[in-house]
């Protein structure tokens, strides 16, 4: 059968974008093609977010069938975390047929080339660009986040991740020439000539294993990089988010059919509960690429056995923000109320331990004590969540049983600067809504330091005092360095205080935010500008996006003749 969509529709329809993609990428300036606000998608019409809800509704109770080679089982079991029974049932691989069969498509997939591949690519997060609202509820009702939240950072965020990696995929595979001329003189004798081909030679099958709380932003990068670069990618959801994921694997399906290409090239296995199918997977010969976002457990255990394959990790870290001073107090208290609070605290980049020195800082409206900056700042997060409408909105539910534990814990690791507290959801009776905590802790014991010197995942900070603005700063080293992280912030007008927090960023590779008091927060990060990790310190063997997450998932080979 001809392909519905030729590589000349397809270029024409998408070069103009990814032209625009790879000159973001070496601007950083903003650029974005996905709109952030809802009304962007078609109001009243197929794309609006009636539309979308009726078509999250419409999968409930039903199986996701995505006519893969090798399903042996139909499995499910999602619940949201605002308490409704997902009943959707999703296709279990046998992986000695599926694999095999994704290995069939990839010739034709290496043969197209890096711009047919990225225009593919494009098209794939086109359509699913085009069904933000759906897939919106399907992130909302896996991750626990609240729907604005859920609409951006699952939709239009992701979609610009994976085109991100997209662009950068492509950057590096054209790098090298197709072909070249090479002519050696030899004085008298004739040249030596030889005419030679490089070829962008994909490495195997990629596996991405899913989180629980980004489904499509963290599995985003990773998938379309290794697809692009000319890999099939086998996408193994994390068991409470399958729904996201396999939609997105039922678009690509869907676009690859439609280019010419085997659909089998991306394809989905969901595993029964208890099963834990991602140690088996990730050992597999066929297996050559690991992208992973989870724990510091598993993610150590991926790297040091799944020996056969190029693993790139995202783990988890202690987040520090250093409080020296304040040129601005009440944006700064604003600021860090807001980062705390967002989707519970239940992302890699929210801030946890929060150094202040003991004997309190200097501001624009005075000096403060320790004792009243902590004060002042479970006041801000109190403020800003003391209506409970505007509270469900930023904190959305929390996801799991064992973030609920942790934060129920943390009250008991020091005095309560701020208690968290319970919040109804009428719209969703069955949710689970608590606010942070804040834990006020002696950084000299060492009893307060086995807690904040482990990472305590949710809405969860530790206000810990220091002697000094120099302890504070050797204390940040020390955590960057033994326990990682994804974030750091810093608080301060004085530049020599400046110049020591950054130092240490550098030396143990950790992204910098300095003296944040805007609508712009320590743990958000905007593709095509900001990394999203460093790659450099425990936390993440890998940044989102950058060069060396892309370069190695390809091999270049030559071919060469005498001319």
């Amino acid at each position: 059968m001809a392909a519905e969509l030729t590589a000349h529709d397809l270029i024409a329809r998408h070069r103009p974008t990814l032209d625009q993609a790879l000159e973001a990428i070496r601007t950083r300036a903003y650029w974005s093609p996905h709109p952030e606000h809802p009304k962007a998608y078609g109001e009243g019409g197929s794309l609006d977010m009636a539309a979308g809800k009726a078509a999250f509704d419409a999968l409930l109770g039903t199986r996701v069938d995505l006519g893969q080679p090798g399903t042996d089982d139909w499995v499910g079991g999602e619940v949201s975390p605002y308490g409704i029974e997902l009943g959707v049932r999703y296709p279990h691989a046998d992986v000695d047929v599926l694999l095999p069969a994704m290995k069939a498509g990839m010739r034709a997939w290496r043969d197209a080339g890096a711009e047919v591949r990225a225009m593919v690519c494009l098209e794939i997060l086109g359509r699913i660009s085009d069904r933000t609202h759906e897939f919106a509820h399907a992130v909302m009702h896996t991750s626990g986040q609240a729907f604005m939240m859920a609409f951006q950072a699952g939709g239009p965020h992701a979609q610009d991740r994976g085109m991100e990696a997209v662009a950068y995929a492509y950057a590096e595979q054209v790098r090298t020439p197709g072909t070249a001329e090479w002519s050696k003189p030899q004085g008298k004798r004739d040249p030596l000539a030889m005419t030679k081909r490089f070829t962008p030679v994909p490495r195997g099958i990629g596996l991405v294993i899913g989180c629980n709380t980004f489904p499509t932003w963290n599995g985003y990068p990773g998938l379309f990089a290794s697809l692009a670069t000319g890999n099939a990618v086998l996408v193994k959801p994390h068991p409470r988010a399958v729904l996201p994921l396999a939609l997105t694997v039922r678009v690509a399906r869907d676009v690859l059919a439609e280019a010419g290409f085997d659909p089998n090239l991306v394809a989905l296995t969901a595993e029964r509960p208890g099963e834990g199918i991602a140690k088996t997977l990730a050992t597999r010969p066929e297996i050559r690429i690991i992208d992973y976002t989870g724990s510091t457990v598993f993610g150590d255990w991926l790297e040091t056995h799944a020996r056969q394959a190029q693993v790139y990790t995202e783990k988890a870290g202690v987040n520090t923000v250093i409080v020296e001073s304040a040129g601005d107090y009440k944006g700064m208290l604003a600021n860090l109320a807001f980062s705390l609070s967002l989707y519970s605290g239940q992302m890699c980049t929210t801030p946890q331990n929060l150094l202040i020195p003991r004997d309190g800082i200097t501001t624009d409206q005075g000096p403060k004590s320790y004792d009243e900056v902590v004060a002042d700042l479970a006041k801000a997060v109190d403020g800003l969540l003391g209506d409970d409408a505007r509270a469900n909105a930023l904190l959305g539910a929390i996801v799991n049983p064992d973030v609920k534990a942790r934060l129920e814990a943390a009250a008991g690791l020091g005095e309560v600067a701020l208690a968290s507290r319970e919040i109804a959801n009428p719209d969703f009776p069955g949710a689970v809504v608590r606010t942070p905590v804040i834990v006020k802790l002696d950084g000299a014991k060492p009893d307060a330091e086995a807690a904040y010197m482990s990472e305590c995942f949710g809405p969860v900070a530790f206000a810990v005092a220091v002697d000094s603005a120099a302890d504070a700063v050797e204390l940040l080293r020390r955590t960057i360095r033994e326990k990682g992280a994804m974030t750091v912030g810093a608080y301060t007008t004085d530049a020599q205080v400046e110049e020591a927090v950054e130092e240490v960023c550098l030396d143990e590779a950790a992204q910098l935010s300095l003296n944040l008091t805007g609508g712009v927060y320590v743990n958000q990060t905007a593709a095509f500008s900001d990394f999203h990790g460093s790659g450099g310190n425990p936390a993440a063997n890998a940044a989102l996006c950058d060069g060396a997450f892309v370069a190695n998932r390809f091999r270049v080979v030559e071919v060469r003749r005498d001319a």
